[in-house]
């Protein structure tokens, strides 16, 4: 059955790629896209498919219930994906109140409306729940921090957020949780470990580094880079998210991740190595980036800074996707290294989309 979607954050890093993905993958399917456009929000993410018929944007915020309220209506929305989030660390800990508003007040606005349209109004003409889907995403720092021989994060670990913007996704959770026991809302959870690959913002770790190597600007390395995180390449989290709304189970949690784990630092040298071989293979670069002193001279690695660790800093994520994988036959198609190649190369080729950004960010 052909399924109508609304996604929130659809401009952002992770829903833009998850719209293109369900776009190129359910061609017969819509998509509404909901985005406030705040900083991490940008329309050119989804400039390749604004003219379909089968796609249509709206500028708004998740909080105006009554906006989310007259989409599900106007489109007969029967599937709503959330990703709509503040998810910076840093700006969590510098101002909090944001993430707050958007990531539990926004959850539950989005879900108050869709228990009235969904669960409520059919009810009260006497009628059948209308079939339908709340699928909220959410990340692995909800559960907290590893010790180095602790085991992964599975979907019955205990939360234990460590910062403002973790402690707003279990909050999410947990209300997403309360709307299927309490009232009968059919909801999936996914917890994800970090994403990688084209259109993510440029303050994040991966995208920092290459844009910084090209400006010939240091690689800053929070306390001893030895910070474990797990790494999933954005389209195997999209693929992810599919077998979840498809086929998983409602009420279930479902944790997504590569089995893939990286220290910062180590992640921060591959990154050189690469951007330095790309370099000595392609001399064209050299003239496309005259700023990208160290690594046209094979020497990325000396942009590398070591800074204060941050407050509060979690030392290793890592994510158990057993279930996911025995259950939904979820796997990645992308190993870290052909995932980073192809982000890579992204970036060498759209430099466009992401200097405009570093360009608004000073």
């Amino acid at each position: 059955m052909n399924k109508t979607l609304l996604v929130t954050g659809g401009a952002g890093f992770i829903g833009a790629n998850f719209v293109h993905y369900w776009m190129k993958t359910y061609p017969q399917d819509k998509v509404i896209v909901i985005d406030a456009l705040t900083y991490a929000g940008n329309r050119e993410n989804l400039e390749l498919i604004e003219d379909s018929s089968q796609f249509e944007f709206v500028h708004g915020d998740i909080c105006n219930t009554s906006l989310v309220e007259k989409l599900i209506d106007k489109h007969k929305i029967d599937t709503i994906v959330h990703f709509a989030a503040e998810s910076h660390v840093d700006r969590s800990i510098t101002g909090p109140d944001a993430f707050i508003e958007t990531n539990i007040l926004g959850t539950y606005s989005l879900l108050k409306a869709a228990k009235l349209k969904w669960l409520d109004e059919p009810k009260a003409k006497g009628i059948e729940a209308a079939v339908h889907r709340f699928h909220h995403v959410s990340t692995d720092e909800v559960y907290g921090t590893l010790g180095p021989n602790d085991p992964a994060f599975k979907e019955d670990t205990a939360y234990a957020p460590n910062s403002p913007y973790s402690a707003s996704k279990a909050a999410s959770d947990h209300l997403v949780r309360a709307y299927h026991h309490t009232y009968g809302l059919e909801v999936t959870t996914s917890n994800c470990s970090n994403n990688y690959g084209p259109y993510h913002f440029p303050e994040k770790l991966i995208p920092l580094v290459i844009t910084n190597i090209l400006n010939n600007k240091p690689l800053p390395i929070y306390g001893d880079g030895q910070q474990i995180r797990d790494w999933l390449y954005v389209e195997d989290h999209a693929r992810g998210i599919d077998l979840v709304i498809n086929k998983g189970q409602v009420g279930e949690n479902y944790n997504i991740g590569g089995h893939n784990e990286w220290a910062n630092i180590d992640i921060v040298k591959t990154i050189c190595n690469l951007m330095n071989d790309a370099f000595e293979s392609n001399p064209a670069l050299a003239e496309k980036y005259p700023n990208a002193i160290a690594v046209a001279s094979g020497k990325a690695e000396s942009l590398i800074t070591y800074v204060e660790d941050r407050a509060g800093h979690d030392r290793r994520y890592a994510i158990d996707a057993t279930k996911t994988n025995n259950e939904l036959g979820y796997k990645p198609a992308e190993s870290f290294e052909t995932g980073i190649e192809k982000t890579i190369w992204w970036y060498l080729d759209n430099n466009s989309w992401w200097e405009k950004l570093i360009g608004e960010k000073k």
